[in-house]
């Protein structure tokens, strides 16, 4: 009678209360799992973001810095501006060269607006006159069929420049005292700031190729 008993008790299977236990802790591991693999895949996704922003700076910051070393100097423009900068904006005048063709002059621009880093570039010309012209349509943003603006990087919230004058970053031109002539800038510096980043991602470039 007792070995009979303790063979009922072997093959009895689980209770109702013993199952509710298992699929509560599997539900529990279920929950768990989701949310790990949930956090795993937001993460992944921010980061390919982040890496795609940093790419297109980086991009950015490449034509900038070819722009920068080819800029014409004060011995081609005379006295006519050839660099301008402020906050969310850089214009200056580089030179270009095109196979068999003689060195030409554009005026490019770069300005942040609506979140975007746009880029501008005028036709090439020899003549100063007309140099200057296309300064001042550069300067206040004209729209011109002949120029248009060419998107670089989206989800700029801001660009910060300075240049390296009188052995000083500024963010403005250094006055010149009694009328002389202020050193020109030898080298410029370009932060940008992605949309919801706090520190911006720094750039800095010879002018000139000096």
């Amino acid at each position: 009678m007792p070995a009979r008993s303790r063979h009922g008790r072997a093959r009895r299977g689980f209770t109702l209360v013993e199952l509710l236990v298992a699929i509560s802790i599997l539900a529990i591991l279920a929950v768990l799992g989701w949310r790990g693999l949930d956090g795993i895949v937001r993460a992944r996704i921010a980061l390919t973001a982040q890496m795609e922003v940093t790419r297109g700076m980086q991009l950015a910051f490449a034509q900038m810095q070819s722009d920068c070393e080819h800029l014409a100097g004060r011995e081609i423009v005379g006295r006519r501006p050839n660099l301008a900068w402020d906050d969310g904006r850089l214009t200056l005048v580089r030179k270009v060269y095109n196979e068999n063709q003689p060195a030409q002059l554009v005026v490019v621009s770069y300005r942040v607006a609506d979140g975007i880093l746009v880029r501008r570039e005028t036709p090439g010309t020899r003549d100063l006159a007309q140099l200057e012209a296309l300064w001042q349509a550069a300067a206040g943003d004209a729209p011109s069929e002949s120029a248009p603006p060419v998107a670089l990087q989206t989800g700029v919230a801001a660009m910060q420049v300075q240049v390296w004058q009188a052995n000083a970053w500024r963010a403005q031109a250094q006055a010149a005292p009694d009328g002389a002539q202020a050193p020109d800038p030898e080298g410029i510096q370009v932060g940008l700031t992605a949309a919801g980043l706090a520190q911006p991602m720094v750039k800095s470039f010879l002018l000139g190729g000096t």
